[in-house]
């Protein structure tokens, strides 16, 4: 592996789910493989799981590890041709080589505008990176993607799955502020790569990229995708074709106990208690929310490790 910019990066995600339950079962199987290297994570936007997770992944690997808040030290320019006599101090160009110089592998955490469709679906920030670094580049959420988490959600899947081929559904859930959809994207893509009876559900309204859904089946009735499903997924997304708004309010699509049955509940995280789901779903054994955020490290992990056996 090169990049890990999306979750197509992985050459095999089967074996790969699997390999990273092995790593789990023994996370210091490779502490040797990344000694002498050099991770650096740059955020954009502020972390939890993702900063804690993935700086614990590369020590695990025997990596030495270096955390920019890059915001909150200098203004990155990204155009090209710009003419710098504003607040922008340095251009990506050399920022990225500079940093490459510092690094073995880079991690970007960068998130969308949600104003500008076009820009956010460039992906402006990541590409740039990936344009102008000599190093490989993680994707640490970007504005239409969020591939680690979309690997710790099949991570977790088979894990916690006692079928076959489980039904999965992704479904749209409220929230008073405007999301992104990197998210729900990235769990799409990753289940459509899955052998799983995959669906989603939201208001109408709330459609994804068209060019991400696909095939997938979709349908406004919560009820009814919930019937017989295995393990729900809610996330909130904002309104993709009238980009970045939210339409009115639908407080009916939380997630209740009443309406998941015997299903087992993912959400990302961090999630609004009572507006998003229930507490009486999330203080019970069917949440799978914190099972999730454990294997946030071994996504990380197994994708660094790829990347280490590549060099």
């Amino acid at each position: 592996m090169n990049h890990f910019l999306n979750i197509k990066s992985i050459k095999d995600l089967n074996k790969t789910v699997q390999d990273a339950l092995a790593l789990k079962a023994n996370p210091y199987a490779y502490s040797s493989l990344g000694t002498q290297k050099t991770l650096v994570l740059l955020f954009f936007n502020a972390s939890l799981r993702t900063r804690i997770s993935t700086e614990l992944a590369a020590k695990n690997l025997g990596m030495s590890v270096i955390v920019l808040n890059v915001n909150d030290a200098w203004q990155l320019e990204f155009e090209e041709g710009a003419v710098m006599d504003l607040q922008s101090s340095e251009h990506i160009k050399e920022a990225a080589q500079v940093i490459s110089q510092y690094a073995t592998i880079i991690g970007v955490r960068a998130f969308p505008t949600l104003t500008d469709k076009v820009k956010d679906q460039s992906e402006w920030v990541l590409n740039a990176f990936a344009a102008y670094a000599s190093v490989p580049l993680i994707n640490m959420e970007s504005a239409t993607a969020h591939p680690l988490q979309g690997l710790a959600d099949a991570i977790t899947i088979a894990e916690q799955s006692d079928k076959i081929k489980p039904k999965v559904v992704l479904s749209w859930a409220p929230h008073p502020k405007a999301l992104p959809h990197a998210v729900a994207n990235s769990f799409v893509r990753t289940m459509q790569l899955q052998d799983v009876d995959f669906s989603i559900v939201h208001p109408e309204g709330y459609d994804l990229d068209p060019s991400i859904v696909k095939h997938t089946a979709v349908s406004n009735n919560q009820i009814e995708a919930f019937k017989n499903a295995d393990f729900i997924y809610a996330k909130n997304w904002s309104c993709f074709t009238d980009y970045g708004k939210i339409l009115k309010p639908k407080s009916n699509w939380m997630i209740t106990e009443e309406k998941i049955g015997k299903a087992k509940f993912m959400h990302c995280l961090p999630v609004r208690r009572n507006v998003v789901v229930e507490d009486a779903v999330l203080d019970s054994p069917k949440s799978l929310c914190i099972d999730q955020s454990n294997n946030r490290t071994f996504a990380a992990q197994i994708v660094l490790k790829q990347i280490l056996e590549s060099l």
